[in-house]
């Protein structure tokens, strides 16, 4: 499956939502990204931020099954939303 812009922010806003409502894993990812609760909300309509969000789920994948399982979605597609935001394009070395 390939998402458009559109549609991977709105997975990336999901996968927010989730590591927003889990009271062990947001101080985590607040942590590793320098953000704070306010500004979190602000940088929500960011591609790029939203673009983080993904890149922080995917660096374990017990998160990524957490999230998944919990919107009834395949483990790809976190990935393939990843791939159409800012910074996630596949780079071509040859």
């Amino acid at each position: 499956m390939s998402y458009t812009s559109e549609a991977a922010e709105i997975l990336a806003l999901r996968a927010l939502a989730w590591l927003a409502a889990n009271d062990d894993l947001l101080p985590v990812f607040l942590s590793s990204t320098g953000a704070t609760e306010a500004n979190v909300k602000e940088q929500a309509a960011d591609p790029v931020f939203l673009g983080a969000v993904l890149d922080f789920l995917m660096m374990d994948d017990a998160w990524v099954i957490g999230f998944c399982d919990h919107v009834a979605l395949p483990y790809e597609r976190i990935m393939e939303a990843r791939a159409a935001l800012p910074g996630g394009e596949q780079v071509q070395w040859t």
